[in-house]
């Protein structure tokens, strides 16, 4: 089992769906991630919040033995994130934005993160996230997410990151805008040509693809009758798949099959309540019966 840090955004979250909603509840990609991967293996979180952000939140982090010392408490508003979603629970409607003390955010390693071998870039700037990768020592593997508002905006910066980075973990919509090509396929083997060796696709319900040098493979969503709250099932994803490689310590392509499948598990006990509300009441029993249930489904005879 290997140590796994991830960088990116704790924040706090209001969220309608027509299932229901929540306020100030906890959220961030950085807080998904880490609480999913916490399950496989031990977590390294860097991010920052406000001096209002709830220490009970801190205790839930706290007691997945995620290690906070590269969490910043600064003065000012945590970052805030308001949403709302229709029947289409894969597109979410951003109401309000506020990004209080994550405006100025500046990842701070500590010095034992700094050689930590599986390394997380959640959402964030991508010249942030260059930053980190000039902080660590090479990591066994890089992975990394980002969104439009980066690919639209700092292109530039972002293809120099992706240049070092062995996966790339992004839904479907912004595979499309990065590669500039509405075929999935295709963008992904643009996306490979960028640099990094593993291309992820989260597609929310339809399951995900994941593309390497010639390859594919694709893994289904699991089916649910109660789904309320679709907010972080992909960062939820991508701490189960990164959380999975850790606790293996091996990337073959087996490794990183069973990745995906144990990263599409996790975001599937998410979506099922709001926030992280599901993942609390989690138990790593359940997390194995799910992905038996993955096996069984996906299983046919040749």
């Amino acid at each position: 089992m290997a140590e796994l840090l991830v960088v990116g955004s704790v924040a706090l979250d209001s969220i309608r769906t027509p299932f229901g909603e929540a306020a100030d509840v906890l959220g961030g990609s950085a807080t998904y991630f880490a609480y999913a991967a916490s399950f496989f293996t031990q977590v390294r979180l860097v991010a920052v919040v406000g001096a209002d952000f709830p220490g009970s939140h801190l205790d839930l982090l706290a007691r997945r033995r995620v290690d906070l010392a590269g969490l910043q408490v600064s003065s000012g508003e945590t970052f805030r994130w308001a949403g709302e979603y229709g029947y289409d629970l894969n597109e979410a409607k951003t109401v309000d934005t506020r990004l209080g003390v994550f405006a100025d955010f500046r990842p701070a390693l500590p010095s034992h993160f700094r050689t930590t071998p599986f390394l997380f870039l959640a959402n964030i700037d991508p010249e942030l996230q260059l930053d980190v990768l000039r902080k660590v020592e090479r990591p066994k593997l890089i992975a990394l997410d980002t969104m439009n508002f980066w690919i639209q905006g700092k292109r530039e910066a972002l293809q120099r990151v992706l240049a070092e980075v062995d996966a790339v973990v992004i839904n479907d919509t912004e595979a499309r805008m990065l590669a500039q090509e509405p075929n999935l396929i295709k963008a992904a083997r643009a996306i490979l040509g960028y640099g990094p060796k593993t291309v992820v696709v989260k597609r929310g319900e339809y399951g995900a693809l994941m593309a390497t040098d010639g390859r594919f493979f694709f893994a289904p969503a699991f089916p649910l009758e109660s789904v309320f709250d679709p907010t972080g099932a992909g960062d939820t994803f991508a701490g189960g798949f990164m959380g999975c490689l850790a606790r293996a310590g091996t990337m073959d392509e087996a490794s990183f099959r069973r990745a995906i499948v144990y990263g599409s598990v996790m975001a599937s006990f998410t979506v099922e309540d709001f926030s992280l509300s599901r993942l609390l009441r989690l138990e790593a029993s359940e997390i194995e019966e799910r992905y038996r249930g993955f096996r069984e489904m996906m299983h046919f005879e040749h």
